[in-house]
């Protein structure tokens, strides 16, 4: 079986491709975004995965439920997930859309985990290294996981930089074991 992400892609790609050329990401975004949201509602969670509903009962009752969030591609894309039974990979669409446009735009989403809360201005700092050692406007998001002990962890994209005392122990130990 193939990867939900791979699975995802090519429908987020041409969303993306259409948003770009009729110069509308703001609102694909904010329409796979919604739909997302409600394609995570418990209820209708529930309603998508009951083998009884047949496709044409799902598609209106979404269509529905968005109203007039969706335009008529938003619509279309909806009725082509639910034709081709794919609709569980709304937020994977939703996600790779997202990070295509985050690239458009320059920017990049970072996680940095700090083993405590770390203050505004080590977070700008980091943000600003980050910026420098990227060449793009990083977008953080900051969590705290006091398992490593001390220092931060930062994943930007597929680069993980671990410069946590958990990270350099468990290096020490592998190296030792060798």
């Amino acid at each position: 079986m193939a990867e939900i992400s791979t699975i995802a892609r090519p429908y987020a790609v041409a969303a993306y491709k259409l948003g770009k050329e009729q110069k509308s990401l703001a609102k694909w975004s904010e329409m796979l975004g919604f739909a997302t949201a409600v394609s995570n509602d418990a209820q209708m969670q529930a309603y998508i995965q009951d083998p009884k509903v047949v496709a044409t009962d799902l598609q209106t009752t979404f269509l529905k439920v968005c109203g007039d969030k969706l335009n008529e591609q938003g619509q279309n894309l909806i009725k082509v997930l639910v034709e081709y039974n794919r609709m569980s990979i709304l937020p994977a669409i939703t996600s790779a859309f997202e990070e295509l446009k985050a690239l458009d735009e320059g920017t990049l989403d970072a996680q940095i985990i700090a083993a405590a809360t770390p203050s505004a201005a080590e977070v700008s700092d980091l943000v600003s290294r980050l910026e420098a050692k990227f060449g793009k406007k990083i977008e953080a998001n900051v969590t705290v996981d006091a398992e490593l002990i001390g220092g931060f962890k930062i994943i930007v994209g597929d680069t993980v930089i671990d410069a946590s005392v958990k990270g350099q122990l468990q290096n020490l130990a592998y190296t030792l074991s060798a």
